[in-house]
């Protein structure tokens, strides 16, 4: 296969006047599971929003925003999604920093 898709994306991420770059195929995150790093499970990736001008990945959503109405996404984007700046790291699942993790939980 090799070639390069949509869904390929080059994510960048800030921290401290460093850029740290992360290149992950965007589609691989689809239903991938999010913990803290102090292991807390929030969820599974439903959405992914980019800022499309700038490249890079801004949220990921605990619930998908199609087909819902304007206040329902404002929702699902305040209680239920993550900035992708508070992403540490990405392999067998997502993981994100404590601090994050404010707002409405999923149910345990």
């Amino acid at each position: 296969m090799g070639n390069n898709t949509n869904t390929d994306q080059l994510i960048c991420d800030r921290h401290a006047s460093k850029v740290v770059i992360m290149v992950v195929r965007v589609s691989r995150i689809y239903g991938m599971d999010i913990y803290t790093d102090a292991g807390r499970f929030l969820g599974r990736v439903q959405d992914i929003v980019v800022d499309l001008e700038k490249g890079e990945v801004v949220r990921l959503t605990m619930e998908p925003l199609a087909s819902i109405t304007r206040d329902e996404a404002k929702r699902v984007l305040r209680d239920k999604s993550i900035l992708y700046k508070s992403v540490k790291s990405v392999e067998d699942v997502v993981v994100v920093a404590a601090s994050s993790a404010s707002g409405p939980q999923p149910g345990m």
